[in-house]
């Protein structure tokens, strides 16, 4: 099964985190959660954590870099990593956007 969603995480600016994941069963097999916010009237990928690889990781993006290099972030499960990058960006998006 696989699920996709989109939460708004402020209004203005716009800042949403989408939603990717597929399990088998009960368990997490693959995810990915995108923090997405609002930069000069577009939105800009901020961060994307993911289990592309089979571990969780994290991209950070920058202005003037783009996409930075993964890192592990998460020695759990899928599920685990997913669910605590979901918990990370709600309650640490401002910091992220602002970093």
């Amino acid at each position: 099964m696989s699920a996709t969603y989109r939460r708004r995480l402020k209004r203005a600016p716009r800042v949403f985190m989408d939603v990717d994941f597929k399990t088998v069963r009960r368990d997490v097999v693959d995810y990915s959660i995108v923090l997405l916010a609002e930069v000069d009237g577009k939105l800009e990928t901020i961060r994307v954590y993911d289990g592309a690889h089979g571990k969780n990781e994290l991209q950070r993006y920058t202005r003037s870099a783009g996409k930075q290099r993964a890192e592990a972030v998460h020695d759990g499960t899928l599920g685990e990593g997913m669910r605590a990058a979901i918990s990370d960006i709600k309650h640490g998006y401002g910091a992220m956007i602002e970093a």
